[in-house]
């Protein structure tokens, strides 16, 4: 025997063994084995009676709330009598032991802070934070325009037919009941923008900022433009093939994977964080990191297969972007991620869990240049060439995005010289596209409809 995520060896009965005995109790059970070392040998001398045993068993029970009854028997290793206590999975979980709560994470014990207590009780008792009723919203606070737009796509969707007003379809999906308002109806459709931030930004290196922007809104309209700014912030590459003079343009990034790494930010993130979703766009990379590490008895490895049975944390909200069509059914989004990322031939996805929350990378070392997935040897920070209608595009996009910028952020995120942006922007003002708004300094662009 080895020590796993359901053995340990103690050398003898102490408050360790009862925390990870707790901590088994709040994961899926597990045994200690008492008179063991941690290579697995039994200790010499050790002896053991009964009234021992007895105590031992009764001294768990007392420390713990609710009390526990554990399992104890006499086995033997090399010969040797050891004692084995064991106890299953309690059902309503967690199990505190002298006022502290444990949990199981591979072969060691690990604390519960506050918010990882509520989310093993929530799960425990199959409750979702994102179905319980908000203190803070009422059935008056909810944009009847953003009701209207999510019921025309559940009914584009088809996966649920939607009838009656507004809000006869929000009863009847149970997103509100009454005047009250669940946390997911609120999160959805709120007049006022939601209170969990979307942080983007552009950067040179991870000290250095190129652009920066906060959006504060309801999810749907937080994905459509998030994905906005990414697509604002990527390089484009156009490939004429000579048997059409018709360009195709190829994204740095296929947008399925980076629609699909939106939507497991805003949809899965831990809402009882105050922390932002984070994501950051560099040179050849963009990470993504939403607070909350995997839910449940998900693993990294586990999600490098397709496989894996999925546990949605906020089972509301993944409802609503599974009936509108954004998503499909539940623990398939990295399967579709590696999909998209494979006609990118050297582009990489990486993931891990880091301070309380979960990082995805995506990232390349050559641009994908043509359609035939054989990327050419271009250099990161050397563009493709632009026609200068395009280039004025995008400029008016980035501005769009951000009316503040500089003329040297969109030269760094365009890859040209200064030089170039200013000859594109007095073109754009000359076509009266765009005009200028107080000092260069402290001023901001618009644009001209």
């Amino acid at each position: 025997m080895i020590e796993n995520k359901f053995i340990e060896f103690k050398s003898g009965f102490n408050e360790e063994a009862m925390e990870t005995l707790a901590a088994f109790a709040n994961t899926k059970g597990g045994k200690v084995i008492i008179g063991v070392k941690n290579d697995g040998t039994p200790i010499k001398n050790f002896k053991i009676n009964d009234e021992d045993i007895q105590q031992w068993l009764n001294e768990f029970k007392t420390k713990t709330q609710p009390s526990l009854l554990a399992d104890a028997d006499i086995i033997q290793i090399n010969r040797k009598n050891v004692v084995e206590f064991s106890v299953q999975e309690f059902p309503v979980k967690p199990v505190a032991f002298r006022g502290r709560y444990y949990k199981r994470i591979n072969n060691s014990t690990h604390q519960l802070n506050a918010s990882e207590i509520t989310e093993v009780y929530m799960r425990s008792m199959q409750y979702s934070w994102d179905a319980y009723y908000s203190n803070e919203y009422t059935v008056k606070d909810l944009d009847l325009d953003k009701i209207q737009r999510f019921i025309g796509k559940v009914n584009t969707a088809k996966r649920f037919n939607l009838t009656g007003t507004p809000i006869e379809c929000l009863e009847k999906l149970k997103y509100i009941s009454g005047d009250r308002v669940t946390n997911a109806a609120a999160l959805l459709f709120a007049k006022e923008g939601s209170v969990y931030n979307v942080h983007l930004g552009r950067f040179k290196t991870p000290s250095m900022i190129i652009d920066d922007k906060m959006l504060r809104l309801s999810l749907f309209d937080a994905v459509e433009e998030t994905q906005k700014y990414l697509i604002s912030q990527m390089k484009v590459a156009f490939e004429i093939t000579g048997v059409t003079t018709q360009r195709t343009e190829i994204l740095e990034y296929p947008l399925p994977a980076i629609r699909e790494l939106i939507l497991n930010c805003l949809i899965h993130r831990d809402y009882l964080s105050p922390i932002d979703v984070q994501i950051k766009v560099f040179d050849n990379y963009i990470t993504f990191y939403n607070p909350g590490k995997l839910y449940g008895d998900l693993t990294i490895d586990d999600l490098k297969t397709d496989k894996y049975q999925a546990v949605a944390r906020n089972k509301m909200l993944a409802e609503a972007f599974y009936l509108t069509g954004d998503i499909e059914k539940y623990g398939s989004g990295f399967r579709r991620i590696r999909e998209a990322l494979a006609e990118y031939p050297t582009m990489k996805l990486e993931y891990e869990e880091i301070s309380n929350g979960f990082l995805v990378t995506v990232s390349y070392t050559k641009r994908k240049v043509n359609t035939i997935n054989v990327p050419i040897n271009v250099p990161i920070n050397v563009p493709i060439n632009v026609p200068i209608n395009k280039r004025q595009d995008r400029i008016l996009t980035l501005i769009k995005t951000n009316p503040e910028i500089t003329m040297s952020a969109l030269a760094e995120l365009l890859d040209v010289n200064e030089k170039t942006i200013k000859r594109e922007i007095s073109q754009l003002k000359k076509e009266n596209k765009i005009s200028r708004i107080n000092s260069r300094k402290a001023g901001k662009w618009l644009i001209v409809d």
